[in-house]
């Protein structure tokens, strides 16, 4: 992730799994991508919006604004249908900050105790939001679903992988290997879409102005 010739993106978030995941997603662009690790002086941003879309959008602004270059920031989470929906965009605070993964884990396969495969369906969403230096924003979704799966299991990944089985699978995506993850998880699908945006105010080419714009 250097280089003379390349692009500089900021990538808002301090989570070193999404930062690892984007950087393999985007390893075939000319992208020098710069972890937030890098900007102590940009000011932590929480996460209260009421989507996705907000949170990322309110990262990335902060971002682009602080240090007048382009930035991205993604929020994501699962939503368990039998669970009404949540943890939803609470996902990474369900239980509190503190909570380890592995709680929130086994959180949700308690409530879910004695629930069928048929009805433990869910889903992975992610919204990704790509921030001009002047603070415009636009915003990407990316959706993968599936199903809770009844104990966890895998190694790999991150958050709720090591229960999450995409649907048509049999294996977590804790399970499968990265490369494989990075092709059909909620996150690739939202910064596939991302691309043309990133690539046109980058000019890096293959303009497309795919998304909406966030408020």
């Amino acid at each position: 992730m250097s280089g003379n010739c390349k692009s500089p993106v900021i990538l808002a978030t301090q989570n070193p799994g999404k930062v690892r995941e984007i950087a393999a997603i985007y390893a075939r662009l000319e992208l020098e991508l710069r972890p937030l690790a890098d900007y102590p002086e940009i000011p932590q941003i929480r996460e209260e919006g009421a989507t996705y879309a907000d949170n990322a959008a309110a990262k990335a602004r902060a971002a682009a604004l602080r240090m007048g270059m382009v930035a991205l920031a993604d929020d994501s989470g699962i939503e368990v249908d039998a669970l009404g929906g949540a943890p939803g965009v609470r996902s990474a605070r369900f239980l509190g900050p503190s909570a380890t993964d592995r709680e929130r884990n086994d959180r949700i396969l308690f409530l879910l105790e004695g629930i069928s495969e048929e009805h433990r369906t869910a889903r992975y969403c992610a919204a990704v939001a790509v921030a001009r230096p002047d603070g415009t924003v636009r915003v990407f979704d990316g959706i993968c679903e599936g199903r809770v799966a009844i104990a966890p299991r895998g190694t790999a990944g991150f958050g709720y992988d090591p229960i999450f089985v995409p649907e048509g699978a049999q294996r977590t995506i804790a399970e499968i290997p990265p490369e494989v993850k990075n092709r059909i998880s909620h996150r690739a699908r939202a910064l596939r879409a991302a691309e043309p945006y990133l690539r046109e105010i980058l000019g890096l080419g293959e303009q497309d102005r795919r998304g909406r714009d966030a408020k």
